[in-house]
C-alpha cells in the first residue's frame, strides 16, 4: 500500500512538473502582449477569441489561452468567451524564421493593435534569423530631390519636381547630359511625387508629375542620339501598377498578367484621391502607395492610406493589415524569389536622419518581417519598383555638409535568399 501512495505521489509530481513546463514557455510572451494589451484597454470585461494561423498545435491553445487570461486578470481585464462591449482578437501567425502575436482590441467602433515577435519561451522585438537579407548599391548622387527614375537606352531618366534630368554613363560614373523643365503652371507642394515608366512599345518612357503627364522618346538620327521630351498639363489617373514584362519567373506570373491599374492623383494634397481605373469592386480610401501581391485568388492590391492604415483589396474586399505601424508612408513590392516568392519592402515611419528598409511578408492579414533591418545612410524620401520586378529603388536623402544643399543618393537595393 506504501509503494503505490509513493508511485502515486512520484506520478502526480512528473505531472505537476510536465504541465507546468508546458504552461511556462508561453507565459512570457503572453505577459507581454497582455502588458500592451492593458495599456490600451486599461481594466475591465472583454470578449477574448485566438485564431491560430501558426503551426503551433492545435493541443497548445487552451494553455496559450490561460496563459493569456491569467496575464490579462494580473491587470485587471478580465477575459471571458462571454458577449461584451470590448473585443479582444488574437492571431497566432508565423513565418519559416519567427511567430507574431497580433492583439486586435476593439471598442465600439474604434480598433487599435499590440503586438509581438516571440520564440518559444522568449520575448523580442528582431527576428534572431531571417528568411532574406537586403542589399544596396548606390547609382548616382544629385543635389536635387529625385521622385522618380529609370534607366532606359544606356540613359537615366531622372524626375525632379520642376524637370527632367537625362544622365548618361561616363567615365565610370553617371554625369548630367541634359534637362528639361516640366513646366508646371502652379506651385508645387512640399512633398510632390511622381512615378515614370517604360513606354508601351519600350522605346521611351512615361511620367507623371503633379498636374502634368510627360512622355520621351530617343531620336536616333541624325547622331549624336538625343532624347526627345515633351510635357502638358493632365489631369488623367497615373499609372499605378503596370504590368511587369513577359518572361519572368513563375513566381510572378499572376503579377505579370494583372492589368494595369491606374488612380486619379490629388496635386495639392500630393496623394491619391481613392479613385480607381478599371474599378475594382471595392471604394478605396486616400492613400500614398499601392502595389501589387500575389494571393491565392489573383493579384490583390495593397494600399497604404493617409490615414495610417495599410489594406489589402483580396476577392473585392478591402482588408486592414495588421504589423503595420512602424511603415512608412512608402513601400514597393520586391519578386525575390526567396520564400513565398513575394515581399513588400518599407521605410520606416515618421521623420529620421538614419533611415532603413525592411522587408515584411503578407500571409494572411498580418505583415511578417522578413528580412532583418537594413540601414540607410539618410531619410528615404521615395521608393519605386524596377520594371523587371526584382529589385527596388530607394531615395535617400542624406545630410549635408555645413553651406551646401542636401545631397539625394539614388540606391539600386536587392535581397538574397538565406
Amino acid at each position: 500500500m506504501k509503494l503505490l501512495c509513493l508511485l502515486a505521489v512520484v506520478a502526480s509530481a512528473l505531472f505537476a512538473q510536465q504541465a507546468s513546463a508546458s504552461s511556462s514557455q508561453w507565459d512570457q510572451p503572453a505577459a507581454a502582449l497582455a502588458e500592451q494589451i492593458a495599456a490600451i484597454l486599461g481594466p475591465g470585461q472583454t470578449h477574448l477569441t485566438i485564431r491560430n494561423n501558426s503551426k503551433i498545435s492545435t493541443d497548445e491553445i487552451p494553455t496559450i489561452r490561460r496563459a493569456l487570461e491569467e496575464a490579462l486578470k494580473a491587470h485587471g481585464v478580465q477575459a471571458s468567451g462571454a458577449e461584451s462591449a470590448n473585443t479582444i482578437r488574437i492571431t497566432l501567425s508565423e513565418n519559416l524564421r519567427e511567430r507574431l502575436w497580433v492583439a486586435e482590441i476593439i471598442e465600439g467602433n474604434e480598433t487599435r493593435l499590440a503586438m509581438i515577435s516571440v520564440e518559444p519561451g522568449t520575448v523580442h522585438t528582431e527576428a534572431s534569423t531571417s528568411e532574406i537579407t537586403l542589399h544596396k548599391q548606390p547609382v548616382f548622387t544629385t543635389t536635387e530631390p529625385v521622385l522618380a527614375a529609370l534607366e532606359i537606352a544606356e540613359s537615366y531618366i531622372v524626375i525632379e519636381p520642376e524637370e527632367i534630368a537625362i544622365l548618361a554613363h561616363s567615365a565610370g560614373r553617371w554625369q548630367e547630359q541634359s534637362r528639361v523643365g516640366i513646366g508646371q503652371k502652379k506651385p508645387l507642394t512640399r512633398d510632390p511625387r511622381g512615378i515614370i515608366a517604360p513606354a508601351p512599345d519600350g522605346q521611351g518612357f512615361i511620367a507623371s508629375v503633379a498636374g502634368m503627364a510627360c512622355s520621351g522618346s530617343l531620336q536616333q538620327a541624325p547622331p549624336p542620339e538625343t532624347w526627345s521630351v515633351h510635357c502638358h498639363e493632365s489631369d488623367d489617373p497615373w499609372l499605378l501598377t503596370p504590368p511587369q514584362p513577359a518572361g519572368i519567373d513563375s513566381a510572378t506570373t499572376e503579377t505579370s498578367r494583372a492589368k494595369p491599374i491606374r488612380a486619379f492623383y490629388n496635386a495639392s494634397r500630393d496623394h491619391f484621391t481613392g479613385v480607381v481605373t478599371p474599378s475594382l469592386g471595392a471604394d478605396f480610401p486616400p492613400f500614398y502607395s499601392a502595389a501589387l501581391i500575389p494571393r491565392a485568388d489573383g493579384p490583390g492590391l495593397l494600399i497604404n492610406g493617409t490615414d495610417g492604415r495599410v489594406q489589402l483589396l483580396d476577392t473585392s474586399q478591402l482588408k486592414s493589415i495588421t504589423g503595420t505601424r512602424d511603415w512608412g508612408s512608402d513601400f514597393a513590392a520586391l519578386n525575390s524569389g526567396c520564400a513565398t516568392g513575394t515581399q513588400i519592402i518599407v521605410s520606416g515611419s515618421g521623420e529620421a536622419l538614419a533611415d532603413s528598409l525592411r522587408a515584411y511578408e503578407i500571409p494572411a492579414q498580418e505583415a511578417i518581417p522578413a528580412s532583418a533591418s537594413l540601414a540607410m545612410d539618410g531619410a528615404v524620401t521615395a521608393l519605386w519598383t524596377a520594371p523587371d520586378g526584382k529589385s527596388i529603388f530607394a531615395v535617400v536623402r542624406k545630410p549635408a555638409s555645413p553651406g551646401h544643399a542636401d545631397p539625394y543618393e539614388v540606391d539600386h537595393v536587392t535581397a538574397s535568399c538565406n
